[in-house]
């Protein structure tokens, strides 16, 4: 497919320590150790989104959390409640590498949970990365971050066992649990060496490099498992977060109606209520088979400057019509979704351009649509 330029990003996300200015406010970004939050944590964060920001959550594609609406002149206070409930790094520069995803299904001592843990403990010998550079473990039963956004990963492999594979490569080399640090740094050492810095992702930079030797593997990931989806689980209730944004009073009537001890956050939008029981759940999704979970859309008007439409209230309407997952971009920067989808709606001048089999960037097939002429063509009220 023929694209367009996509249009210039900021090539960073919202920190706790340097949030990002959008249409409502500054953004700030809480990254949870091992993606598990306690109830205490959790209420007291829906509380401080309260106090400090607008009482909007947003639960990312990387499984972290988002505050919206802060004021500058609540920042601070708000770094000072999150630093009390455990849930800002003291350090500044370690608070920003830790973007390390995780297989929500972990046990205390599993490969998991001891693999990022250690790599977490390890931040500072990391070399200067790009902001967007990210980390997967992926060392539970099933591989099942395959999905997710992620630079370098260690996973399992075919055989059983694990390795380490730079993402875009097909394969990786195997490594122990013990040894899986030392090679996740030397990874991330030959990526800046090489001059991975200016492509900003590994997948990118393996697009025009090739994997020296010591890292150029030789086994397999092993087959991609379902990712996690609304319903009972091994640990508890799931729900899903349509558009991954909840309403801090929301989300702590939830987590309380529940009676979980504990919640972890995934990279599909979807909580984990650790001991949760199945509860009335407005606003959330409980069924798997619920069309809102094949819907992307971004904040858009009036939350993002970049937007020219409203965004959501049009994937709603479109959710149980569209043929399979669906994309509504407020510009072309495509930022809930950056892969492909079978319809991508993209706001442009305050209308619509319809991409086929493609991503926000690419070229349209049709352009200038309102949203009503839309939902008449896809049937939708």
């Amino acid at each position: 497919m023929t694209t367009t330029l996509r249009p210039p990003a900021k090539g960073w996300c919202p920190g706790a320590y340097r949030p990002m200015e959008s249409g409502d406010g500054l953004i700030l970004r809480v990254r949870p150790v091992l993606a598990r939050l306690t109830a205490e944590q959790a209420y007291g964060l829906c509380d401080a989104a309260r106090t400090y920001g607008s009482g909007i959550i947003d639960l990312t594609s990387r499984a972290n959390l988002q505050i919206r609406g802060v004021r500058t002149d609540t920042h601070g206070p708000l770094l000072e409640r999150l630093g009390a409930l455990g849930l800002l790094d003291a350090d500044p520069a370690l608070e920003s590498r830790r973007n390390i995803l995780v297989d929500p299904f972990w046990q205390t001592g599993d490969d998991t949970a001891l693999i990022a843990a250690a790599l977490a403990a390890r931040l500072a010998e990391l070399p200067p990365l790009p902001a967007k550079f990210g980390f997967a473990v992926d060392a539970g039963d099933a591989r099942r971050l395959a999905a997710a956004s992620a630079d370098i990963r260690v996973e399992r492999g075919a055989s059983g066992g694990l390795i380490l594979r730079a993402d875009g490569a097909p394969l990786g080399r195997p490594v122990a649990v013990e040894g899986a640090v030392d090679a996740v740094i030397a990874l991330a050492r030959w990526f800046v060496d090489s001059g991975g810095a200016a492509a900003g992702r590994m997948a990118r930079h393996l697009a025009g490099t090739a994997l020296p030797d010591a890292f150029a593997g030789t086994e397999a990931p092993a087959a991609e498992a379902p990712p996690v989806a609304p319903g009972v689980t091994s640990l508890g209730l799931a729900v899903g977060v349509p558009f991954g944004q909840i309403e801090a009073a929301a989300f702590a009537d939830l987590l309380r109606a529940s009676g979980a001890a504990a919640l972890r956050t995934t990279a599909v939008r979807v909580l984990i209520l650790e001991g949760g029981a199945l509860v009335a759940a407005d606003g959330f999704v409980t069924g798997a088979d619920d069309p809102r979970l094949r819907v992307e859309a971004c904040a858009g008007v009036p939350f993002c400057p970049s937007a020219t439409v409203a965004t959501r209230d049009l994937a709603l309407r479109l959710a149980a019509r569209a043929p399979g997952r669906l994309h509504v971009s407020g510009c072309a920067k495509g930022c809930a979704h950056a892969g492909a989808a079978p319809l991508t709606l993209v706001g442009r001048d305050g209308r619509f351009d319809l991409v086929r089999d493609g991503r926000a960037w690419d070229m349209p097939l049709e352009t200038g649509l309102d949203p009503d002429t839309l939902a008449t063509r896809f049937g939708a009220a």
